[in-house]
């Protein structure tokens, strides 16, 4: 069954003046206007399409991607507000609306926020809120320590950053904990460090235990290979120094070192640190 906000693959089933109509099931026929037809598409060919219903309430179709679709979160940007709202730039040629009871903070034009994509079933039109809490999933989940996740992140606090955990739970990445450069709306990929017993969750940016050392003892390795095969800093450089070049906290780096020393791929001086050369 076709649904409005998502993506799905239909066939073409005549040609018109003003575009194809696909095959849309209980739907009916479904425009695709000719902004979007290409040269080699005909007649019983699948197109991946996305649906949705345009300014005039008509339900149609798209080749665009949105940047999320129902039932998604998105970072997206307000291209205007009007009397009704605020008008999200989404990906596709309408823009989506952010009605100003979905508002948690007054949007401002030419800004980025975190929204939720949904479905106004008295409608049957799309919309967003910044109200994206009451649309996380508050039961509790089955993740394991170390598992790797896919994260957007949400905002800042004064701990560190609340990040959306694949698409569903919440959880937090504490400040003293953060290595590298991260930005709210960033996707990108986590781990989970703790899930508490009030069902909070704790996450990381990078594996934990042996597996984190490992990861940033390459990433050391791959600096040093890049640097022809030597570099000026050791456990005896200045941490700010560590983090600038390295990414890393002083101590990991230390690690990360230590594993290689015992790995014997590297040697460890006064004047810094170096690959051995067998």
């Amino acid at each position: 069954m076709v649904q409005l906000g998502h993506k799905t693959s239909l066939r073409i089933v005549k040609k018109t003046d003003f575009g194809y109509f696909l095959d849309g099931g209980e739907r009916g026929e479904i425009l695709m206007p000719n902004r979007y037809v290409t040269p080699e598409m005909v007649i019983d060919d699948y197109v991946d399409v996305f649906v949705f219903l345009d300014g005039e309430e008509r339900i149609v179709a798209t080749t665009e991607t949105p940047y999320a679709q129902e039932g998604e979160f998105g970072w997206m940007k307000v291209n205007k507000i009007e009397t009704v709202g605020a008008f999200l730039d989404w990906g596709v040629s309408k823009e989506l609306l952010v009605p100003f009871s979905e508002q948690k903070i007054k949007m401002e034009e030419g800004r980025y926020y975190l929204v939720y994509v949904y479905l106004d079933k008295l409608t049957d039109r799309l919309a967003a809120t910044m109200k994206v809490e009451k649309f996380l999933d508050k039961s509790p989940s089955d993740y394991k320590v170390n598992d790797q996740v896919d994260l957007i992140i949400w905002t800042a606090t004064e701990v560190g950053y609340k990040a959306i955990i694949n698409g569903k739970h919440q959880g937090v990445i504490y400040r003293n904990e953060i290595f590298k450069p991260i930005h709210t709306g960033q996707k990108m990929v986590g781990y989970i460090k703790k899930v508490r017993e009030d069902g909070k969750i704790d996450l990381a940016l990078d594996p934990l235990g042996y597996v984190k050392i490992d990861a940033q003892a390459q990433k050391v390795l791959d600096l040093l290979h890049k640097s022809k095969g030597k570099l000026p800093y050791n456990d005896k450089t200045d941490p700010e120094v560590i983090y600038k070049i390295f990414g890393m906290s002083k101590k990991v780096f230390k690690q990360a070192i230590g594993t290689l020393y015992k790995q014997k791929q590297i040697t460890i001086t006064d004047q810094g640190i170096a690959i051995v050369v067998e």
